[in-house]
Formats: structure tokens, sequence, C-alpha cells
């Protein structure tokens, strides 16, 4: 039967001192409490790891990720993206970090050939109504589909698109919980730009976004929902994260893909359809940030499920072990890789029994 394979990320988060190293530097000032200048991010990432020079090419965040993904050859590419693409806009007076890249260095994203950025998140409105704009007309402009944001509600709630032929196509719904940081006013109203918001994590809205979604996913379609929610720190998965998950799969979604957290969280496979609660970061500037080593932070996941391309059935899964040094993706070490691999499979039920590591260093999720 035929398959589908996805490439999955976590948080892509592009700017402050991602941003300072790429070819065209936005302003690096800064309003947060500790640091007041993005450069100071990459002396904390140097002080660790060795120089990272700069400017560097705009693919080099992604490193060997992208060596990898030529290999795998994923049929989409999908990654929560964690900042505003723009050089206008106020600082959002109520957050206290705020991210943004310079639209000149949108090759950054281009370079891994993504196909959707979810916008849905505690961080594209940083620069206001004016840097979400630049940010939709910035990825718009690129090629890049959007889902989650928008410039109302009814663009903000529409799903991103991707051809997968044989009348086939992967729909996109991105949606953010105020347990993310989303700011209750950032929701997109009938006459106001936003995000698709979720007041809350609950059987009525897991519901009423599976209604939705079964008024514009055809039959052939696969269905991905991508939600940010949660904290940014532990492994609990709150049971009304898993009675959405699941309320939606009973929908017909195919996968759930969850972000926020900045180290994975655990995985569950219900009704043959995937859920990932947490993906962990994926691209962002914390290295040599101290106080959390207990997480490897520094560790990365490239989720790649393979579906059946009929029935949006689960066949595998697999996730390529990364690492974040001098600001850039390489591959994991064979004690990271399986580091990663205990902690996945150490949860209990009802999540993931266990993963393997294949001899080409990925993990592969153990069946049941």
């Amino acid at each position: 039967m035929p398959e589908l394979t996805f490439f999955l990320g976590g948080d892509v988060m592009t700017g402050r001192g991602v941003d300072a190293i790429l070819p065209t530097p936005g302003p690096p000032e800064l309003r947060e409490r500790a640091i007041r200048d993005a450069r100071d991010y990459v002396d904390l990432a140097r002080s660790v790891n060795g120089p990272v020079p700069r400017p560097v090419p705009p693919a080099w965040p992604w490193g060997e990720a992208l060596d990898l993904l030529d290999e795998l050859r994923p049929d989409a590419r999908v990654v929560n993206l964690e900042t505003a693409v723009t050089g206008r806009g106020a600082h959002a007076p109520a957050k206290a970090i705020h991210y943004r890249m310079h639209p000149g260095n949108l090759s950054c994203l281009t370079a891994a050939r993504l196909d959707v950025c979810a916008l849905a998140n505690n961080h594209v409105l940083d620069f206001g109504p004016v840097g979400l704009a630049d940010t939709l007309d910035a990825l718009a402009a690129a090629g890049i589909t959007t889902a989650g944001a928008g410039r109302d509600a009814a663009s903000a709630g529409r799903p991103a698109r991707v051809p997968l032929g044989q009348g086939r196509d992967l729909l996109v719904w991105s949606v953010a919980a105020p347990s993310s940081g989303v700011l209750p006013s950032w929701a997109a109203t009938t006459d106001a730009p936003g995000v698709a918001y979720l007041p809350e994590v609950s059987a009525a809205s897991a519901d009423a976004l599976a209604g939705r979604i079964a008024a514009v996913a055809g039959p052939a379609d696969r269905v991905l929902v991508s939600v940010h929610w949660g904290t940014n720190w532990g492994y609990d998965v709150p049971p009304g994260h898993v009675d959405f998950a699941h309320r939606l799969i009973d929908g017909g979604v195919d996968v759930v893909h969850g972000h926020s957290s900045h180290h994975p969280r655990p995985v569950e496979v219900y009704r043959d359809r995937l859920v990932l609660y947490g993906c962990g970061d994926l691209i962002d500037d914390y290295e040599g940030i101290g106080g959390r080593e207990e997480y490897r932070p520094q560790l990365r996941l490239l989720w790649l499920p393979t579906l059946d391309a009929a029935t949006g059935a689960l066949r595998r899964l697999r996730a390529a072990p990364m690492r974040m040094r001098r600001m850039r993706l390489e591959r994991a070490a064979p004690d990271e890789t399986r580091w990663l691999a205990e902690l996945l499979g150490g949860f209990g039920p009802p999540f993931a029994p266990g993963f393997d590591v294949a001899v080409d260093g990925l993990l592969t999720l153990r069946p049941r």
C-alpha cells in the first residue's frame, strides 16, 4: 500500500541570537531583564562550544539536518515557526521576551524547503499586527504555506494545504492554548488579526475543532493538527491534553503535532494514530544557558512518521536525534541517542512502549 512520510519539527526560533549570526541581522537591542543585546546569546554559545562564525550562510542553523532530510525525502515538511519575520513594529508591551528575524534572512527557512509553518504560538505577535502582517507576506512570497495566524479569524482558522498527489492533500490546522503563554488579546477576531486561539483545552473545544475539520477535509485527505500548549519544562502530560488529542483522532484527525516545551515530551499511538505531546525545540539560541541540564535541552529530534496514505494509520515512527553545537544542528553522539531512546520509552502507559536505535542512528518506535 502507498505510504506518506512527514518531517515534523518542534519550535523553530530564528530570531534573537540566530538572526544575529545570519547575513542580514536586524536590530540587536532586547528588552529582557538579564540580556539586552541579541549578540550576547552568540557569546554564550561560543563560551561552551567554541567560535561561531559571523555571518554564517543561511542554511547554517539547520546544519547536518538538511542532508538527512534530503536522504529521507519526506512528502511534507511542517514546523512551528516561533518568531516574527519583520524589521518593523513595536515590542509587544506585555511580553518579557521578543523574537524577530529580519526578512532579509528568510533564506534560512527556505533552505530547509519547509512546506508549512504553524504560526499559532506565543511569539508570532511579538512585534504586533505590523510584524504579523510582514510575517505572513514574507512567508507567502517565499512559497511557505502558513496556518494558525491571519488578518482575521477566518484566515487564522483556515488550514494550510500541501498537495500529496493522487487527489490527496495534507491539511494542517494550527491552534494555540493559553498554557503556552499566548495572550488572550492575541486571538484573531472577525475584524482584527491574530492567532487561532484555543481559550481552553477541553472536550468541547476538541469537538468544535473536529467539526470544523470535518467540514473541510475530503475523504482522501490526511489531516494534522498542530497545537502549541503546555509549559516549557517537565514531562507531565495533563489528562486534558490526552483527552483533547483522543477526541481529535476520534473525529478524523491523523496526527496531533504538539509543541511548546523546550525538550521532547511523551509520544502516544492512539487508534493507530500518532500523538506527539511535545516535539521539543528544533532551532534556537539557548546554547550555553544553564539551569535545566537534567533535560539535556541541547538534544533535538526530527520526527518522521510514516502513514498509510489511504487511511492515515501510523505504519512506523522514526526520529533523527540531533544536537545543537555552535548554533548549528549536528547528528547526536551514540550515547546521546541512547539517552533519548530510554527517555521516550520510559513514560509508561498509555505512552510509547519503547524506542530502538537502528543501524542508521535513527530512533524507531517499538511496536506493542
